[in-house]
């Protein structure tokens, strides 16, 4: 059997589903779980190598190769993350445990101050601390906005020559166009290396950072107040501010407030797109420009491609989430936002009727109550002490049981 990168996490624990899960084995085409439909992301998997491989490839051809670099066993490209761990200086004494902080990733800035100060305006729960749930937040987030699949030909299922050399087309276009990393700067600092080096020094992004931040061409005064891009609220004075060069250096941000704007998620890493005044990550950037397949969550390259459920699908992909038969001109339900044949839907999904205990077909008139379902027929919607129809009469539920009357209930209640 097809499989693509089958060895990676195979065996690891679903965090979300436990013991429910034998283990990670990766489907042949989707991005899941074969055992539990959950992602890569939702298992104990260490993915810290190929995330930096994934940036590194990423960051290649770019302006931004600082951030790289090549390994020496194979040359492939890979992201030199900033790691800072911090020790607590004041447990010098002895029986006392040295408490060491690691942040798995901080802005690339010489000033190690500055870098903690900004993970510190991250909300706690997003800050990226070895072994919290931060870590684990960026650790998805790196998978959700910067797919493999998104970039590289390689990791996509059975791509055409064609398709692929579009890909690569399309790949070549977001980097020299819309691709950027932040840049962390304290405005106030900024704005006086700009007026130190002069107009002809400073260039653009001086003479912008100085006079766009504050909204106006008055030199600002001590305190002045520079507005956040996003929230319009102002900066505090001190406190490291994003830029984004594509976006250009009149604009700033709150570090809390560097997100998608389709996501409203934290740009992992400061990684963004821009696009027409708006910044994206890269899953949303792509989505604005291409149609996405709902079953193997790749970018479409194809001319030929079908609609359906408000979603875009490869036509060899728009199959049966649960068993992957393809559903052109068969009966399908939607389960939790996912196309699943009849077959299927009866055995894993359907409710069961209180009355016969029978799965419910899809399209079966059918009467709920709270967490019971019935027919909507006289042999199963009936009273369960006399049997009498109950269809279109007032009735009385009992977990599970229905009574025309009080003293049905009572005959069978006590």
């Amino acid at each position: 059997q097809i499989t693509l990168g089958h060895e990676t996490g195979s065996g690891a624990q679903c965090l979300k589903c436990k013991d429910k899960c034998e283990g990670f084995e990766l489907h042949f085409w989707r991005k899941i779980c074969r055992n539990c439909k959950c992602g890569l992301e939702d298992h104990d998997v260490q993915t810290t190598t190929e995330d930096d491989k994934k940036i590194g490839k990423l960051l290649e051809d770019t302006k931004y190769t600082s951030l790289i670099a090549k390994l020496k066993t194979d040359g492939v490209h890979h992201y030199k993350r900033n790691v800072v761990t911090l020790t607590n200086p004041v447990a010098a004494k002895k029986d006392v445990a040295i408490k060491a902080v690691t942040y798995e990733w901080t802005p690339p800035v010489p000033n190690q101050a500055m870098a903690v100060r900004y993970i510190e305006l991250l909300p706690k729960e997003k800050q990226p601390v070895a072994g919290t749930v931060g870590a684990v937040y960026r650790k998805k987030q790196m998978a959700k906005q910067l797919p493999e699949h998104d970039q590289d030909p390689a990791k996509c299922h059975e791509l055409s020559p064609n398709e692929v050399k579009q890909m690569q087309q399309f790949v070549k276009k977001y980097k020299d166009e819309a691709l950027g990393v932040g840049d962390i700067k304290v405005p106030e600092e900024m704005q006086a290396q700009n007026k130190e080096k002069g107009p002809s020094e400073a260039g653009d992004r001086g003479t912008t950072a100085a006079v766009g931040a504050l909204g106006s061409k008055t030199a600002p005064s001590k305190g002045a107040a520079y507005s956040c891009y996003r929230c319009q609220l102002c900066m505090k004075e001190g406190d490291p501010a994003v830029y984004a060069e594509r976006a250009g250096y009149e604009k700033l941000w709150h570090p809390a407030c560097f997100v998608c704007c389709t996501c409203n998620e934290l740009l992992v890493d400061m990684i963004y797109f821009w696009k027409k005044g708006k910044l994206y990550c890269g899953r949303h950037y792509c989505d604005s420009e291409k149609p996405r397949c709902g079953g193997c969550d790749e970018l479409i390259f194809s001319n030929e491609y079908t609609q359906a459920e408000d979603q875009n699908w490869h036509l060899k992909h728009f199959c049966c989430f649960d068993c992957d038969c393809v559903l052109a001109g068969e009966i399908y339900v939607m389960v939790n936002n996912k196309p699943v044949c009849k077959a299927c839907y009866m055995k894993n999904h359907a409710a069961v009727c209180q009355g016969c205990r029978n799965a419910l077909e899809p399209e079966a008139q059918r009467v709920t109550y709270g967490n019971f379902n019935w027919h909507a027929e006289p042999e199963c919607f009936l009273c369960s002490c006399c049997t009498k129809c109950l269809i279109g009469q007032k009735f009385m539920p009992v977990e599970g049981m229905l009574f025309c009357s009080v003293e049905c209930k009572k005959k069978m209640t006590s």
